[in-house]
């Protein structure tokens, strides 16, 4: 204010039609007042200053002002939003010559920058807005670079700022086509072209909005209408009479509610009569077994029907059952609804409320360790459906999909799922994997010239090393000689790849294929354990890689495994639900000796063997944490311990008996306390 009086006295004659307004401070009078006081004893003539709080709309009232005039006595870290308005509105600014403003405002050019210290730059900073009568033409060349300038200012620190920020959290796999650096976005300006359209659209809309309304305005001003509202006006108000005149004659009065209560005693009273009459008269109960036939089939209808929730009825004559593996909150809008999805979370704090998700981590305790739980991956849920199967699935059909696949667009859509039910409703034998989301989807852009062969595509999802270190754990698990061969082939007939969980097998199919996945993991993890740190990996080369270390390859297992056992491989069009037979059974070159089931029940039950004597192989075992341990020793000492208790209940009875032939049953006095010593 005081900088300004100088300028007031130059262009006394200008008083009357020029305002000085001061966006400043809180709403309140007396702050209000107090600023007129102030401003009187500057030098300001009465009337010539107002005050605007910030509390109401600022945006209208920097709309209204011809020069903007901005005052900080600190330097700022960003941009003045106040001057960032204003010049988008094409109006003039005065600010001080502060970095952060210097940075983008050239001075005489987008606006007029003054020193702060030097109260005459300020003076000259008016001096060349404000002319005899209006605004200069330097004012206006100001005003219009300044537009042009606030439309794009920020664009390129707010898209750096966006690139660093992902940059930071993300971490790529090394499969990954990662961006360009920070340091090569050319992107300076936003690109308003694509939001012309919806301009255009909003600016149509309001056109015919105020079209209408003059319309209907002008409609209303004609004598018809007027007449018309007086004569609909007057039926309403008759309506209004009637409607009263009827709630006044339907109300009840108190003698009718008397007689409601007459009416509700007597009912009661007839009621209670017939239940002590029925009371009194005999009944046959039946045999003891028919009482207790009864007793239990009520009791187990009632569990069932407290324990079967919504999504079970649902699934209730189903033939399948698909389980989307997720891990936090965020995938929640990925999965899927219906009767023939289910979720299973790996987190128990991100189950989704109002469903009836598993919990895979109470189920198998070993991926409450988040080191194994980010091992595994969505293997770790497929081991807890599969430890004690039958308490959570009990469908012929059971299939499984990452919330990957939705964010892939690989998901099935609803006539794929149609086409699988049905399918699925009419395979009744057989060993048949239906599998829609491909192993080669997306690496075309890795590799454009050749199409890669399945390990080749392993290889580049595990840092080179899939060949290896599949061979090394296949050699390992079935104590094969280091020189004979020990790595599966995998033709390379142009057929597809199964990927990212998504596929449906019979259930027998699906235990067999986790006694299979167990073994290999444990063997996987043996060799991994050689390392010298246990959160280092061979497997990955980024930080995301080397944490889900095992995911990778386990992901793929079940190609190696449909192939070699000797299972009908269909892939299902996740979109059309068209079906079509890849690798066709009379042209495999099968390892079926190594998948045989007997085989791998026969190396199930000799690790279950160790488990129960004790002999662990190394420090960390994971296969006994990874499901259930069966072993015939181990059945057979439990119906041993249960034959047991059993001969030892039968004793305790036959001694009470023989004790009661021998002395008697006598029943104590009434009163009589028992003296023990």
């Amino acid at each position: 204010m005081h900088a300004l009086v100088p300028q007031v006295k130059r262009i006394k004659e200008l008083i009357g039609t020029i305002k000085f307004v001061f966006l400043c401070g809180n709403s309140t009078d007396a702050y209000s007042s107090t600023f007129q006081d102030v401003a009187l004893r500057m030098g300001f003539p009465d009337g010539s200053v107002r005050h605007y709080d910030m509390d109401h709309d600022v945006n209208n009232f920097l709309y209204m002002a011809d020069i903007v005039l901005y005052w900080s006595f600190i330097e700022e870290q960003n941009f003045p939003p106040l001057l960032l308005q204003a010049m988008s509105f094409e109006i003039p600014i005065v600010a001080p010559n502060m970095t952060v403003i210097q940075k983008y405002v050239a001075n005489n050019v987008h606006g007029i920058l003054f020193h702060p210290s030097t109260l005459d730059t300020l003076v000259r900073a008016l001096s060349l807005l404000i002319g005899d009568k209006e605004l200069s033409n330097i004012a206006h060349s100001v005003a219009s670079h300044g537009k042009s300038l606030s439309m794009n200012m920020l664009a390129s620190e707010c898209i750096s700022g966006y690139a660093e920020l992902f940059e930071s959290i993300l971490h790529f796999p090394s499969d990954t086509l990662l961006p360009n650096s920070i340091s090569q976005i050319q992107q300076k300006t936003w690109l308003w072209d694509l939001l012309d359209k919806e301009i255009k659209q909003t600016y149509a809309f309001t056109e015919n909005e105020n079209l209408l309304r003059n319309e209907y305005s002008r409609q209303r001003s004609s004598i018809v209408y007027l007449l018309e509202e007086q004569f609909s006006k007057r039926l309403m108000e008759n309506d209004s009479q009637l409607v009263n005149k009827t709630y006044a004659e339907d109300f009840p009065t108190l003698s009718d509610w008397d007689d409601i209560s007459d009416m509700e005693a007597s009912e009661d009273y007839v009621s209670r009569e017939m239940q002590e009459f029925d009371e009194r008269m005999e009944r046959t109960s039946g045999s003891w077994e028919d009482v207790y036939r009864n007793s239990r089939k009520a009791e187990k209808q009632k569990a069932e029907a407290y324990e079967r929730d919504e999504g079970e009825l649902e699934r209730t004559g189903q033939p399948l059952c698909i389980y989307e593996v997720y891990t936090g909150e965020g995938a929640w809008p990925f999965l899927h609804h219906g009767s023939i999805y289910r979720g299973i979370t790996l987190s128990f704090r991100a189950r989704r409320s109002k469903s009836d998700d598993i919990d895979a981590v109470s189920r198998l305790p070993v991926l409450n360790d988040t080191y194994y739980r980010d091992l595994l991956c969505e293997t770790g849920a497929m081991f807890a459906v599969a430890n004690s199967v039958d308490s959570v699935h009990k469908l012929p059909w059971i299939g499984f999909q990452s919330w990957r696949a939705a964010g892939k667009k690989v998901s099935l859509s609803h006539a794929a799922e149609e086409v699988l039910e049905k399918t699925t409703q009419r395979q009744s034998k057989g060993d048949i994997i239906y599998y829609w989301a491909v192993m080669d989807m997306g690496l075309n852009k890795v590799d454009i010239n050749r199409k890669l062969d399945f390990w080749s595509t392993c290889d580049l999802l595990n840092a080179a090393k899939c060949r290896v270190m599949f061979e090394d754990a296949f050699r390992q698990m079935y104590g094969l000689p280091p020189g004979m061969r020990a790595l599966p082939p995998m033709p390379f007939d142009g057929d597809h790849w199964s990927v990212l969980h998504s596929w449906v097998m019979p259930t027998p199919s699906f235990l067999e294929f986790i006694m299979f996945a167990r073994i290999f993991a444990d063997s996987l993890d043996s060799l991994n354990q050689n390392n010298s740190s246990l959160t280092s990996c061979i497997l990955g080369s980024s930080r995301l890689e080397i944490r889900h270390c095992y995911c990778r390859v386990l992901e793929v297992l079940v190609n190696v495994w449909a192939y070699h056992s000797g299972r009908k491989m269909v892939y299902l069009d996740p979109f059309t639900g068209e079906l079509k037979e890849q690798h066709p059974l009379e042209l495999r070159d099968m390892w079926v000796k190594y998948f045989n089931s007997d085989l791998l029940k026969s190396m199930d039950e000799d690790l279950a063997e160790k488990a129960d004597d004790g002999m662990h192989p190394n420090d960390r075992w994971l296969w006994p944490l990874t499901g259930e341990v069966h072993w015939q020793g181990i059945l057979d000492r439990e119906r041993e311990e249960r034959l047991k208790q059993k001969m030892d209940k039968k004793k305790k009875t036959r001694e009470k008996l023989l004790e009661r032939q021998k002395h008697g049953y006598k029943q104590k006095s009434l009163g009589q306390k028992d003296k023990s010593p």
